[in-house]
């Protein structure tokens, strides 16, 4: 998936998706990749997720360069654009 991928966009969903956004989102801090990581955030799915980011952040649990991994919005035809 890494190497045939030009960007990754997750759609909400369960688990599975949960696990392989954040094992992208953790090969991005380990600069693996320097590949965007999308977020479609219909109906706020993801807003809890990107609370807890942006709250993990405040407390220095992760990096403040964690903060650029996630392109997040609502609006499909917007992801293609980012």
């Amino acid at each position: 998936m890494l190497d045939n991928s030009d960007a990754f966009i997750a759609l909400p969903g369960g688990i599975g998706t949960l696990d392989e956004i954040l094992q992208i989102a953790f090969w991005a801090q380990l600069n693996i990749h320097h590949k965007p990581i999308g977020l479609l955030n219909f109906d706020g799915f993801f807003n809890k997720l990107l609370r807890f980011l942006d709250q993990d952040r405040e407390e220095n649990s992760i990096p403040h360069l964690a903060q650029k991994i996630f392109i997040s919005t609502s609006i499909a035809e917007e992801m293609t654009g980012k």
